[in-house]
């Protein structure tokens, strides 16, 4: 558990520290904190000496501490508020949660507070900062850089890309920064971060642009700017500007073995951000769309098992009954390769061109099937329930070592007393796994005892010697791989078995 991505929501009380920091994700851990000083281009903001003092002079009046009062449903054994998400990481992980005493159980009487930044885009007082800074809260206070403490109103919140749109009611105009433009950033670009780390009041930090499209699994947008200008708890929501004082993204989330910033930040960019605080602005909320299938990446080998010439696309592990998906004839084993006019090359593509549409929104999708492309009408949903969104399913059980035809597996076909043992339901058609040999192609890509085979290649089976036959054919003509629809544990999932190359 040293490993921590935090989104750093707040460390308002100490012993939130220490609990809300157990959320973990395999990023490497090498990084610097480099704060460089280079002439400046021309037209840039910086002096000849290299100093960012004109940037921070022009845009730290901008920048805003929020600090919220939130509900705390769940309390640890100090008192201090288990979040949701740090709490469905322990139960994954199997670790007990800490439990309160019941004397100690008032939550009628908790509270916890929280505390991120922000920052000010127009005179009216609107301010931008992460939802996951305001997230829950019954109360919001903004502190300007002057001291002035004032009310919040929450005027909009995005939870799908952690963005937030507040407003104040402030005694005169306050001073803005203006949006920059993040596509133009290049790595190695210098960038100035500002916020209020660990409350200890405003603060800026120097680095560099360290890498771009960083996807850190949290939803449909991530497409973080990742940067070495330290960043820590409390830095949430606050701008991270270029070296003309323009905001090219908001800081949200850090990678931190320790609790502490070691170089390895992320921001979303301005040009996502723009575009989402706009309409937050107007509507309040954004209804994301969803088509209701889980999907997994097209790798060589299931590109090869079904005849596509690029391993590009999003593969179909499953679709859920009564969704827009269903209704359009999306079936499991299709390729969505196109979603109206934009291609769709990963999971990734796929996720955010529906977040992106409108509910109600009518749509072509071209999918793959049965070795030609097929175009699909689909009339998009809403997302009311989160859960619903077209999601991606990572499938770490493909195959990526050469085998035999004969694929190294053992079958026996789902008898009563089968089915009872692995809780299977009558509906379930197909062979079970019994063995399977770990020289084999079938062991390298994840297959296990008790699996049981579904379909071969999209072509649903019924019984061992159904899976014997499909596998051969598949052999005989020619393909690389055979793909194989697994159910395990109640979920489907498509894993690519590579034959023997030729």
């Amino acid at each position: 558990m040293s490993n921590i991505l935090r989104k750093h929501r707040a460390a308002a009380l100490v012993g939130a520290a220490i609990v809300l920091g157990a959320a973990s994700l395999p990023f490497a851990l090498s990084s610097s904190s480099t704060a460089l000083a280079a002439p400046a281009e021309a037209g840039g903001a910086l002096t000849s000496s290299g100093s960012f003092a004109a940037v921070v002079d022009a845009d730290k009046p901008a920048v805003v501490t929020i600090t919220t009062t939130m509900k705390a449903t769940n309390a640890s054994a100090d008192g201090s508020p288990m979040d949701e998400q740090f709490r469905q990481f322990f139960e994954q992980q199997g670790i007990p949660l800490p439990h309160q005493a019941p004397q100690q159980q008032q939550p009628q009487q908790q509270h916890a507070m929280a505390l991120g930044s922000g920052f000010v885009i127009s005179p009216d007082g609107v301010i931008v900062t992460n939802n996951h800074v305001i997230d829950n809260a019954i109360d919001i206070k903004v502190t300007l850089d002057d001291g002035t403490e004032l009310p919040a109103k929450l005027l909009g919140a995005d939870p799908k890309s952690d963005l937030a749109v507040l407003k104040v009611q402030a005694p005169h105009p306050l001073a803005t920064v203006a949006w920059g433009d993040s596509d133009k950033l290049k790595l190695g670009d210098q960038i100035l971060a500002i916020g209020n780390p660990f409350g200890i009041g405003t603060t800026v930090t120097a680095g560099i642009v360290s890498a771009r499209g960083r996807d850190l699994h949290s939803g449909p947008y991530d497409d973080f700017i990742q940067i070495d200008a330290p960043i820590n708890h409390g830095n949430s929501g606050g701008p991270l500007v270029d070296r003309d004082g323009n905001v090219v993204g908001i800081n949200t989330a850090i990678y931190s073995p320790n609790g502490g910033s070691v170089g390895v930040g992320f921001a979303i960019p301005s040009s996502e951000a723009k575009v989402i605080v706009a309409k937050l602005q107007k509507d309040g909320s954004i209804d994301h769309g969803y088509l209701g299938v889980q999907i997994q990446p097209v790798t060589q080998d299931v590109a090869d098992a079904v005849g596509l010439s690029k391993a590009e696309g999003a593969l179909v592990a499953a679709v859920t009954n009564g969704t827009p998906a269903a209704h359009a004839g999306i079936k499991t084993g299709d390729i969505v390769t196109a979603v109206g006019s934009e291609n769709v090359k990963t999971p990734k593509d796929l996720s955010r061109l529906v977040a992106d549409l409108s509910p109600g929104a009518k749509e072509t999708l071209a999918v793959w099937r049965d070795g030609k492309t097929v175009d699909l009408n689909v009339t998009v949903g809403g997302n009311e329930d989160t859960q619903k969104q077209a999601a991606v399913e990572s499938s770490d059980d493909q195959g990526q070592a050469a085998g035999q035809p004969s694929l190294g597996i053992g079958l026996a076909d789902l008898t009563p007393d089968i089915r009872q043992q692995l809780n299977l339901p009558h509906s379930v058609a197909g062979a079970v796994v019994a063995n399977v040999n770990p020289d084999k192609s079938a062991a390298a890509a994840g297959i296990q005892p008790g699996d049981v085979i579904v379909s071969v290649n999209d072509k649903p089976v019924h019984d061992a010697r159904d899976v014997k036959t499909a596998v051969a054919d598949a052999g005989k003509s020619g393909r690389k791989s055979v793909l194989l629809l697994i159910e395990r544990g109640g979920n489907k999932t498509f894993v690519a078995v590579p034959f023997a190359a030729a």
